[in-house]
């Protein structure tokens, strides 16, 4: 249907519709707009989070990303990075692919129907100046009509009356012959002009009105089909990014389907590992029979203080430290682990404050790490030396003095880190030759009790050191517990009677010279002045503690670094 034939009288309705059709486009683009925005927006929230949980540059993150779980978690963080660039594509595809366009045709469209509506106008206001004159013609017809009528019975009165003269009778004709003359003219043009208007009249709703309306209905449909592009291009736009989103989404799949719990638990035990051999039996004490108990040859204790407990009360007891000591061992073993990688980085450069298992983790990736810098470093070098025969064979190509520089500080460089690996290949043959073997695991019980109580002595010492080695006074509850690190011997055990007498003293192997004043508070430890004289009954077994006599009561341990050792020979020899 027409526009033009149907709407021929609905002008003003027809620009009131229009209107309200360009009003709906400006709407539509708003709506785009602010559903742009809110993928911009939301794209951005989206990077904003994964960046918030993206693993920060420090040892405990690299630690995490051992495990099956937190590698999943990362790559969920990075799949969900590119989730929120698809919302960005649809941001910038609802931009350029409908907002731009739109903007542009909604200029247009105004124009447009502007032009058609003036167009409008001026032909109605043209029909109806048309209109206006002919009624002018047609009021002025009628007025020359009255006129002449009146002029023509004038001049009949005139004519009848005997008494005008003869000149007025004349008169009075003339007038009436003129009016009539002007009636007729009048008449004609009123006829002429009444034609031309209804020919007007004609070509205005017939032609001209129809041919306007028909355009602003060609306008109209344009419109309503340009928004029906738009709004599948609306749907399309969000359609494109599904595949890629599917993708991040698979991937998210993929990365909660790769977690493996027997690898992670795997993972702590490497990663938490110590390699001390576990408490092994406590010995059973025959408290029936008449029996000396002394002192073990690496307890904290001294004789003296063993004389004055009670022997009534457990404390005065020797296995109740014992099995306290194997707890404790447990305890600071625990908790040594959770703080290893707090202190790696500020640690010695052999990693001497890690248990031994952990020590030789990190020795050998550091030796796997330099030895990754000596291929690189080799293969640069290789590649030097390759150019440096193209530039031989070809000097116009290249000086080959120009690359010895390079080559010698590759070669420096290569040594530094061959030196650097054979140092570090020393500490691990030192911590390999130290840990025990597997063989140890059979051993009796006497010496399991052994083994533990000198790593919880261990343990007790570094307690007493900062990470750099240095001696803190500070006293810890958990490290203040005498230890007797030997059982007693009893029958069960003859092969260590030789090695576990009933002495309560240990023989000398040396003396030692005070270089320094300490202050033993801590249980176990002795003080001494500087300059003193002492006797050595255990040297140093790598914990950083020396155990000293100073005569038969009194002994106990004082940092190494404190004293200056003299060992005797057939103790060094042994």
């Amino acid at each position: 249907m027409s526009w033009g034939s149907e709407l021929w009288d609905q002008f003003e309705n027809l620009e009131k519709h229009t209107q309200w059709g360009i009003e709906f486009v400006e709407k539509y683009s708003k709506f785009v707009k602010e559903r742009s925005e809110i993928e911009t927006n939301y794209a951005k929230q989206i990077r904003n989070l994964s960046k918030k949980y993206q693993p920060k540059k420090n040892s405990r993150e690299e630690e995490e990303s051992k495990y099956t779980f937190c590698r999943s978690f990362l790559t969920t963080l990075n799949e969900l990075n590119d989730y929120a660039g698809q919302h960005e594509v649809i941001a910038e595809n609802l931009t350029s692919q409908i907002l731009t366009e739109l903007s542009r045709y909604l200029q247009e469209l105004k124009a447009e129907r502007k032009l058609h509506f003036h167009d409008g106008r001026k032909a109605q206001q043209h029909i109806e100046t048309s209109w206006k004159q002919l009624e002018s013609c047609k009021r002025r017809f009628e007025r020359d009509c009255k006129e002449a009528d009146r002029a023509q019975q004038y001049f009949e009165r005139m004519d009848a009356d005997i008494n005008v003269t003869k000149a007025d009778v004349e008169k009075a004709r003339q007038q009436a012959q003129m009016r009539q003359q002007m009636a007729t003219d009048s008449k004609n043009d009123y006829s002429s002009y009444l034609q031309k208007f209804n020919q007007e009249q004609n070509d205005h709703y017939y032609t001209i009105i129809p041919s306007i309306f028909q355009k602003l209905q060609d306008m109209e449909e344009t419109r309503i089909e340009r928004i029906a592009v738009c709004m599948k291009t609306f749907s399309d736009v969000d359609r494109q990014v599904l595949p890629i989103v599917g993708k991040c989404l698979d991937g998210m799949t993929k990365a909660a389907e790769s977690i493996e719990p027997k690898a992670d638990s795997k993972q702590v035990v490497e990663s938490y590992k110590s390699g001390f051999e576990p408490p092994g039996d406590v010995e059973f004490e025959d408290y029936g029979q008449a029996m000396k108990r002394t002192a073990s040859d690496t307890s904290l204790t001294n004789s003296k203080e063993s004389k004055e407990k009670p022997s009534g009360k457990s404390k005065g007891k020797l296995w109740p430290f014992i099995k306290n000591k194997n707890k404790l061992s447990l305890k600071l073993i625990t908790l040594n682990s959770h703080i290893w990688n707090l202190i790696e980085g500020s640690g010695p450069e052999d990693f001497s404050h890690l248990p031994p298992e952990q020590r030789r983790k990190k020795l050998q990736g550091k030796i796997d790490e330099l030895n990754k810098d000596i291929q690189k470093e080799m293969d640069q070098r290789d590649a030097l030396t390759k150019m440096k025969d193209v530039y031989v064979k070809n000097p116009q190509m290249g000086d080959p003095a120009s690359v010895d520089p390079r080559l010698s500080e590759i070669g420096q460089t290569i040594e530094k880190l061959q030196f650097e690996v054979q140092k570090f290949e020393g500490w691990l043959a030192e911590v390999e030759e130290r840990m025990p073997s597997k063989s140890d695991s059979h051993r009796r019980s006497g010496l399991f009790e052994t083994q533990n109580n000198t790593a919880v002595s261990n343990n007790c010492a570094q307690d007493r050191e900062s990470p750099d080695g240095s001696y803190t006074e500070e006293q810890n509850s958990e490290t203040q517990v005498k230890v007797n690190t030997h059982p007693v011997p009893t029958s069960s055990t003859p092969e260590f009677d030789d090695e576990f007498d009933d002495e309560e003293t240990l023989p000398t192997i040396g003396t030692c010279k005070a270089l320094y004043p300490f202050e033993g508070h801590n249980e176990g430890t002795i003080s001494v002045t500087e300059g003193e004289l002492l006797f050595v009954i255990e040297e140093d077994k790598g914990d950083g503690w020396t155990r000293v006599r100073r005569n038969e009561d009194e002994e106990g341990y004082v940092p190494t670094s404190y004293v200056e050792v003299f060992l005797e020979t057939n103790a060094k020899d042994s």
